[in-house]
């Protein structure tokens, strides 16, 4: 299969899910991700006289403009004049009330292909709402551009959190229809619910190929170059390491004042998808990966440890504490033992080498549920 053309999201062909949309009542799932060419599938869905009630917006915002972590209002879209329900901040699912007038709910929007990249556990959240009040969900599925790369520890359910919902792998190497099929498949909603579901699986798609997302995903991941480094680099928010967030290169630095190697300085500042950052105004030294090409940043299929052992290393050795924030770390790794083992001085291939068994086991899993 040729990379020339690129992938087209499920969103594209409308008449693969007008069948699934029409005559009932809608909510949609969306983001500024959330695209059918140059329109929002929202402004596409109305114009083909789609009832459309509601729109539910994850992290970031509808627009998709927010800060991660920061709390999402309720509001009113200005061009639809739709009502738009947060999904992030105090409420994560949607209640009885939200889904008294609605029948489908619609997800459509792009992922990043990594456990923590908290759009997956909004959908987890979405299906377990639609199970509990008998709705449907719909899911347009879209290409991870991860989805070469299956890595890391799986999740350990006594760590499971908004940036690990469910028992797969950092790297999970499904499409979000995929992911809501394993959930689905595999009784993973609380007390056994199961959704009605259907998934609109996209044309010419394998994990393999090749996807350049058009639209940034959220604030803090600008490019190409970010989504490739990003499941790798994340780590570090659970350390004083700063990855850039403040600074026209987010997830594509990564750096610390008291750090005694790299050549490339930077001071994180205020801004966009950014306005307290880690580090704030303190000039970091370290290393600034935008040399590497997409190629070099996209990889082999394995997440990157040695820079993460090697910075644990040369802070420590700096008198600075790496595991500032270890539970938070434990969060985003799913278990504890990750980061134990690099304080036990384990290497990159022993730590990989424990991964294994889990991994081995998943990919069995995984494909039960593949699409493509």
């Amino acid at each position: 299969m040729s990379d020339t053309v690129a992938p087209l999201p499920a969103a594209y062909f409308p008449e693969s899910y007008l069948p699934l949309l029409t005559g009932q009542r809608l909510a949609l799932v969306v983001n500024q991700t959330s695209t059918v060419a140059n329109s929002h599938l929202v402004d596409t869905l109305l114009a083909m006289d789609q009832d459309v009630r509601r729109i539910f917006a994850p992290e970031h915002g509808f627009r998709g403009s927010a800060d991660a972590g920061a709390q999402i209002s309720d509001g009113r879209d200005s061009r639809s004049g739709l009502p738009i329900k947060s999904l992030y901040g105090k409420t994560k699912k949607p209640s009885a009330a939200d889904l008294a007038d609605i029948d489908v709910i619609v997800f459509d929007i792009q992922d990043v292909g990594a456990r923590f990249y908290t759009y997956i556990s909004t959908l987890y959240y979405v299906m377990e709402a639609a199970a509990r009040y008998g709705k449907t969900v719909v899911v347009l599925d879209r290409p991870n551009p991860n989805g070469h790369l299956i890595d890391g520890p799986v999740l350990d359910t006594a760590f499971q959190s908004f940036v690990g919902i469910v028992p797969i792998p950092v790297a999970h190497g499904l499409t979000v229809g995929e992911f809501a099929q394993l959930v689905n498949g595999e009784g993973w909603l609380p007390e056994g619910l199961r959704v009605k579901l259907s998934v609109v699986k996209m044309p010419d798609y394998a994990h393999d190929r090749i996807y350049e997302l058009p639209i940034p995903p959220s604030p803090n991941l600008p490019n190409q170059r970010s989504i490739y480094l990003y499941p790798s680099l994340c780590f570090f928010e659970g350390t004083p390491v700063s990855v850039g967030r403040g600074t026209s290169k987010q997830f594509q630095v990564y750096g610390h004042p008291a750090l005694p190697f790299g050549d490339y300085y930077f001071t994180p500042t205020p801004g966009p998808g950014s306005q307290d950052p880690p580090l704030n105004g303190e000039r970091c030294r370290g290393e600034d990966l935008t040399h590497l090409s997409l190629a070099q940043a996209r990889g082999t299929g394995q997440l990157d440890l040695d820079r993460l052992i090697n910075t644990y290393r040369a802070l420590e050795s700096a008198g600075v504490t790496f595991f500032s924030r270890p539970d938070f770390f434990d969060l985003l790794a799913g278990t504890d033992q990750l980061r134990l083992q690099i304080l036990a001085g384990q290497s990159a291939a022993e730590i990989r080498a424990s991964w294994q068994p889990g991994l081995a086991e998943y990919r069995v899993l995984r494909e039960r549920y593949l699409l493509y």
